[in-house]
């Protein structure tokens, strides 16, 4: 091990780290917050406002993710399709199989332009929690009560407001709906066997009306859905806590760009589409494994300054006082204060470590 990576897997610099994140993103939701009297002003112009806003702080994690762990990720995609990238609205269809997975989609959403804008279908606690909530609360994040009946409604009216957004965004669907292990791939499979549709190897059963009721409320302001199938080479498992070690991983990215026109409207039409489509992902992820490669090209975007330019620029604005203080606290010789400062330090750190990637996890087949 290096002097740099021993470096990287302190708990000091994870400290540092966290406090970065969670101050800056405390700060970050204030300023959000200080754009609702925007709203009713221009609602185009606080969106624009929010967007920024949200960049500021999800690009740290992509910044962690890309330059303090350098991770590498690499795209396969047909050239014809990458020159949508960026330039169109477009529902992601992404695998849950690792804790980072929703990281490498914000790098390529950093690297597309996209990063500050896209949404997800996220549980509705998570409107509640500071920092990351809040701030998906400003950037209109569809979120849901995990009751079908009530979703039904609210995901399609929260989904309807995004027509008059005004910035490109991709919007990321687990459709699959918690993480793959083997305990639920079991039990899905099991489902799979009982409605009489076909088996996945490395999948979980797809969840067809949340997919369908996005596609349906989407259809004239997305062109695109992205069928997204993620991997790690040499059978590498990646955590988050990983990341924050400094780990480096190798992520590989297989997207086929899917005219929104080709996904019929007709609900049961659209969830026989959608199986079919991760029998197609199965298979993609089967040849991965055999032969350690996606199909197609690779055409993979360089990564962008912009994220460690943010992220020094945040550190540097909140490391500055927090020295100043300790500073102060270790001059005043109090053991008290010394402790409390460590005791909230310690905390960020956490609830830093806590906070994972939230999709939807319960809707019904």
């Amino acid at each position: 091990m290096g002097l740099l990576q021993l470096l990287k897997s302190q708990f000091l610099c994870h400290l540092i780290l966290c406090y970065v994140f969670v101050v800056s993103g405390l700060f970050i939701n204030l300023l959000q917050f200080c754009t609702l009297p925007v709203w009713m002003v221009s609602k185009q112009l606080a969106r624009r406002i929010n967007i920024r806003l949200a960049y500021c702080l999800s690009s740290q994690m992509v910044a962690m993710l890309e330059w303090w762990s350098g991770t590498e990720c690499t795209l396969y995609t047909e050239p014809q399709s990458y020159r949508f990238y960026g330039k169109e609205n477009a529902i992601v269809v992404l695998n849950h199989s690792y804790d980072i997975d929703f990281l490498c989609g914000w790098t390529f959403c950093e690297r597309f332009g996209v990063l500050g804008s896209s949404k997800v279908l996220a549980k509705k606690e998570l409107s509640y929690v500071p920092v990351i909530g809040w701030m998906w609360y400003f950037l209109e994040i569809v979120f849901c009560k995990r009751k079908w009946e009530e979703d039904r409604t609210l995901v399609a009216q929260s989904l309807q407001k995004l027509h008059d957004y005004p910035e490109h965004f991709w919007f990321l669907l687990y459709c699959e709906g918690t993480r793959f292990t083997p305990k639920k791939h079991q039990v899905s499979m099991q489902v799979a066997e009982s409605k009489g549709l076909p088996i996945l190897k490395h999948h979980l059963l797809p969840r067809t009306k949340g997919f369908w009721v996005t596609v349906q409320n989407l259809r004239g302001k997305a062109a695109a859905v992205y069928d997204s199938t993620l991997n790690f080479q040499n059978n590498e498992k990646p955590t988050l806590l990983g990341v924050l070690n400094g780990e480096k991983y190798h992520a590989d990215l297989y997207v086929r760009r899917i005219p929104l026109d080709l996904i019929p409207e007709d609900e049961a039409e659209c969830a026989a589409w959608l199986h079919k489509l991760y029998q197609e992902k199965d298979s993609f992820q089967e040849q991965y494994t055999q032969t350690g490669r996606f199909p197609g090209p690779i055409v993979s975007p360089p990564r962008r300054l912009w994220s460690l330019i943010n992220w020094l620029f945040w550190s540097c604005l909140m490391l500055y006082p927090l020295g100043v203080l300790l500073t102060g606290l270790i001059s005043s010789g109090s053991m008290l204060s010394i402790i409390v400062s460590l005791v909230f330090c310690s905390a960020a750190d956490l609830t830093s470590l806590l906070f994972s990637w939230s999709s939807l996890d319960d809707w019904p087949d």
